[in-house]
């Protein structure tokens, strides 16, 4: 073989070569990646070929398929009161995708979670049955809710302390899943478009200044350093507040409230800004934000399963700064989700159980795949002595104090009330909080709660927690504790 033949045939060799791994590259990486695009329409022609699997709630379905009419795919998502359950659901939609629980739980509920297969299964690929997700949420509880809040743009969470089972998520106004479950595309512009974000989950997702609710973080925090030793002692807490290092006075919603040198009892009592003010700056930023840590604020990880947004609680402030997080203002946000949880362990002797709002995921059997009630950490946040105090102020607030419109029959309620300054300089309207706890006086039932109310339709001087939040957070914990 001659000089030219031979470097011709190992030149079509190494071509071959090429060819051959870059065939492989195609065939193993690159096609991977492309089967899961989220645009490969392959995807949801598979994803949509049977019915799916369902949302539970209460024991009842809340979510369904419905064979479609022409097209590449055979079936589409329906919900059962898609407007009432949309915090909880999320949508799952053949052109927008899943979020929420239809988009965590996508493979468990089209069938190709690999825990559904079986032996035979996984030998001949067949796709299995789909399986479901039962969620704590109790339907008397999230209607409760969703009807208190009615035309009001707001959010509002139940828990069980003692579980940290999720019985209610509402976020208002609300949106309509089975809207968008098929390529309605002038209804996701009209949503995505909307100044009032119906998509958007307020309940876990879009921390806010929680105002005086944060009060209850303060005081837990002055109780447990020791800096008072009683809800009922005396603080030293000069009326009117003089913000440190500025002419700043900083006043109290009623000029007429024994404020000066209040116990944390009259404190809570009257919402008394001057006192917490001056608790947060004697306490000092790094003990009230190991405070507010220990009841989940600047957890980025918060997983309901839902991922929760974080609250926080900020550092490297100057002392006037940590004045104003002492009343949840300056940079100091959460979510009703973690407002709720404040409650939840304070009602629950000092101890915070992971909250969640998922009891367990069944294979189309109903054998159950994951018991997540059984995975729910428990952890003593504050001492019990603490939170027994701090329950018996914040009964005070409701019993004869800012919360009364929480009073409920046949049981014992705590709270705390909340106005959060919202706009520079305080110029739009306030946001108005609630949270609190409720037990049973004839049953072992138990409840926490948190509700915010961005805006509604009452004039300015008529927002406060206890006028808007605390009769929604009043029918949730009687629907609760029914």
């Amino acid at each position: 073989m001659n000089k030219t033949i031979r470097r011709a045939s190992v030149f079509t060799l190494l071509l071959v070569l090429a060819l051959l791994v870059r065939a492989t590259w195609v065939q193993f990486y690159e096609g991977r990646a492309l089967a899961e695009d989220k645009d490969n329409r392959r995807n949801a022609i598979e994803q949509y070929a049977y019915p799916l699997g369902n949302i539970v709630v209460g024991g009842d379905a809340v979510t369904g398929s419905a064979r479609t009419k022409g097209g590449d795919l055979a079936y589409k998502r329906t919900y059962t009161d898609g407007r009432l359950y949309a915090a909880v659901t999320g949508f799952s939609s053949q052109v927008y995708g899943a979020t929420q629980l239809e988009g965590i739980y996508r493979q468990l509920l089209d069938g190709t979670d690999s825990r559904l297969k079986n032996p035979l299964d996984t030998v001949t690929g067949k796709r299995s049955d789909p399986g479901d997700v039962i969620t704590t949420i109790d339907p008397d509880v999230q209607k409760a809710a969703y009807e208190a809040l009615g035309d009001k743009k707001g959010a509002a969470v139940a828990i069980d302390p003692g579980t940290g089972r999720i019985l209610g998520v509402v976020s208002t106004p609300s949106y309509d899943p089975s809207k968008i479950s098929t390529s309605a595309s002038e209804v996701w512009d009209g949503l995505t478009e909307d100044p009032d974000k119906p998509m958007t989950n307020r309940a876990l997702r879009q921390p806010l200044p929680p105002g005086s609710t944060f009060k209850l973080v303060v005081a837990a925090a002055a109780l447990e350093d020791g800096l008072y030793t009683s809800v009922d002692a005396r603080t030293d807490s000069e009326n009117p507040y003089t913000l440190p290092g500025t002419t700043t006075v900083l006043a109290n919603e009623s000029a007429s409230a024994p404020c000066a040198d209040a116990s944390i009892r009259v404190a809570l009592q009257y919402s008394c800004n001057n006192v917490f003010a001056k608790m947060a700056v004697d306490l000092g930023q790094d003990k009230l934000k190991a405070m507010a840590e220990k009841f989940g604020f600047n957890d980025g990880s918060q997983d309901v399963p839902v991922r929760a947004y974080t609250s926080v609680y900020p550092s490297d402030m100057e002392k006037s700064s940590t004045a104003l997080t002492g009343i949840g203002q300056f940079d100091v946000t959460a979510t009703p989700l973690q407002m709720a949880m404040v409650s939840a362990a304070i009602a629950n002797g000092g101890k915070l159980v992971s909250p969640h709002m998922v009891s367990q995921i069944s294979d189309a059997n109903g054998d159950v795949l994951e018991n997540y009630d059984d995975r729910a950490r428990s952890t003593q946040i504050v001492d019990p002595s603490t939170a027994e105090q701090l329950q018996s102020a914040m009964r005070t607030v409701v019993e004869d104090g800012t919360g009364t419109n929480a009073r409920i029959a046949g049981a014992t309620v705590g709270g705390k009330t909340g106005t959060a300054q919202h706009g520079e300089n305080n110029s739009k309207t306030p946001y108005a909080w609630f949270t609190s706890y409720a037990k049973s006086d004839s049953s072992d039932k138990e409840v926490a709660v948190a509700v915010l109310v961005e805006q509604s339709d009452a004039a300015r001087s008529e927002v406060s927690g206890n006028g808007l939040a605390a009769p929604v957070a009043a029918a949730m914990m009687r629907a609760a504790l029914r």
